[in-house]
Parts: structure tokens; C-alpha cells; sequence
């Protein structure tokens, strides 16, 4: 099911029709309204008739995926694996030759939106790395790599909550495959041991949330305005980046990057370390990131 093998289109229909909701547009959703669009389908809001709330529904066509199998996850991660800091999922449909994956609507939009208009202080900062540490201090023991940590992939509520998404290029290590060798990911943010294809686990996520610490910070991750072969060449050769702003930082702060932009993953700090290294927490009862987000509601409104 997470294979990272490819399979032929109809094996692909019969699978993922044994780990959808249903087959078929589900009846209580309407008023479809298209608010985003990335590489693997278009996100429409939707109102629930039945719950009277709106829902985000994410339409993926089939036959457009560079990758299918990879849409797997896209249903059975959010599925299996409920957490306060992970989207929730509705329920997932096979609607001809679209998956449509509805999930819950967080209506602060995603972290990206946010580091465009605003700068983030480090007590911020920390506040979202702790809850995206939350997601994946849990996902982790339970071998599961999301691959694809940046600021699009964690939205937020209006009253700041922070929540992980875009579950496409998980993958499942096992004790019979402990580690992953392919390149997935969004290359600014990959590790520097997914770039060398070299066998890979569960800590090349925390290098992508130490680059997304330096997105944060900076706007953008590092070699954002080199093309994508030419910044992994540099994630793959040279030190680890550090922030224009790292004459700012504050000690905790530095040495939280340092445990996470390490480039041997063997001696990079993990989720359930960092969650409890002063960095994060030194703001566990912080309520910066909520009035953050009173403040930008209204600015963007």
C-alpha cells in the first residue's frame, strides 16, 4: 500500500476502492468553491448540509499524477493515523477518475501565507515547531516519513492552532524495510541523505523542519532563487545553511538549528528530543502564535 514500487492503472482503481469511504460524489456536500491548486490537484470549500459546516475537499485526477500509487497515503495516513496536530479526515471518494479526500477546513490558511506578510518572532517560531514535533513525535515510532515538511503543509485555525497536511509522500518503514531510498520530497527542503540516495528514515523530516526554521526566519528556505538541481547540489555538498538573520538569534534558537541541520542523520536529534529541548520549551504556554493570528485575520480581511 506504500509501496514505492509503480503498479498498473487498474490495480490502482481496485486498491484504492477497498480504502476509499465510497465510490461515487459524496451527497451532502455542495457550493463547491476552487481555493487552491498544487501539483497533485485543486482544493475546493465545500459546506457539509448535514453538519451545516464547511469542509475542504481535495480533487486529485487519477490520470494526472506523476505518481498514483503515492495517493494512497493521501487517504490512509489522515485515516489511521488521528492526531490533534494532523488535518482531520472526513472521509475519502472515488469519484470517476478523481480521488476526492474531504477534510476538516482550517480557516487560518497555510504557513506560508502567513511568513509572506508577516515576520514570525522566535517565540512564534517555536510555538509551531512544537506542534508539527507533536504530529511527528507520533508518526515516527510508528515508522511513518511524511517527506514533504514546509510551510504549505502546516495550516493553522484563526485561533492559532497548528495542524500537519498534505500526506501524499509518506512513506511506511517497516522492520522488513527500515529505511527508503527515494527521492521525494520538495527540494529546498529535501535532507541532504534523500539528495544522495542513500538509505533513508525517519530523520529526514527533521532536517526539512530545521530548513522550515530557516523559512520562517528568513521568508524563504535556503537557495530559494537558484534552480531546484543547483540548491540540492548544495544541500547534498556544502555545510548546512544558516539564516541571514543568525547574528539575531538567541543561543536556544541556534542550538535547536544545530540538532536539526545536522548533516549526519545518525547524530540528528529526534522528534521526541527536540520537543523537550528549551527551544520549545521555553514557550509551552505561549499564546504569541494565537494573537499572531487575531492580528494577521484582520490585516488580510
Amino acid at each position: 500500500m506504500y509501496s514505492d514500487s509503480p503498479v498498473s492503472h487498474e490495480q490502482f482503481r481496485k486498491a484504492l476502492e477497498l480504502v476509499v469511504t465510497s465510490t461515487g460524489p459524496p451527497e451532502n456536500l455542495d457550493n463547491f468553491i476552487k481555493i487552491g491548486e498544487g501539483s497533485t490537484g485543486v482544493v475546493c470549500l465545500a459546506r457539509d448540509n448535514k453538519t451545516k459546516r464547511q469542509v475542504a475537499v481535495k480533487k486529485m485526477d487519477l490520470k494526472k499524477q506523476q505518481r498514483r500509487e503515492l495517493l494512497f497515503n493521501e487517504v490512509v495516513i489522515m485515516r489511521d493515523y488521528p492526531h490533534p496536530n494532523i488535518v482531520e479526515m472526513y472521509g475519502s471518494y472515488l469519484v470517476e477518475d478523481e480521488l476526492w479526500v474531504v477534510m476538516e477546513f482550517l480557516e487560518g490558511g497555510s504557513l506560508t501565507d502567513i511568513i509572506t506578510h508577516t515576520n514570525l518572532s522566535e517565540e512564534q517560531v517555536s510555538c509551531v515547531c512544537r506542534a508539527v514535533l507533536k504530529a511527528l513525535a507520533f508518526l515516527h515510532p510508528q515508522g511513518v516519513i511524511h517527506r514533504d515538511i514546509k510551510s504549505d503543509s502546516i495550516l493553522l485555525t484563526t485561533s492559532g492552532q497548528v495542524k500537519l497536511s498534505d500526506f501524499g509522500f509518506c512513506a511506511q518503514v517497516t522492520e522488513d524495510m527500515p529505511r527508503r531510498k527515494s527521492l521525494v520530497g520538495t527540494p529546498y527542503w529535501m535532507a541532504p541523505e534523500v539528495i544522495s540516495r542513500q538509505p533513508y528514515g525517519t530523520e529526514a523530516d527533521i532536517w526539512s523542519l530545521g530548513i522550515m526554521v530557516l523559512e520562517m526566519i528568513d521568508g524563504e528556505p535556503p537557495y530559494f532563487s537558484e534552480p531546484p538541481l543547483q540548491a540540492m547540489r548544495k544541500l547534498r555538498d556544502l555545510d548546512p545553511p544558516i539564516s541571514t538573520m543568525n547574528d539575531e538569534m538567541s543561543p536556544r534558537m541556534l542550538s535547536f538549528l544545530e540538532k536539526t541541520l545536522e548533516r549526519d542523520p545518525t547524530q540528528r536529534a529526534s522528534a521526541f528530543e527536540l520537543l523537550n529541548h528549551s527551544f520549545i520549551r521555553s514557550t509551552a504556554n505561549s499564546t504569541s502564535l494565537a494573537d499572531m493570528m487575531k492580528s494577521f485575520r484582520h490585516s488580510v480581511c
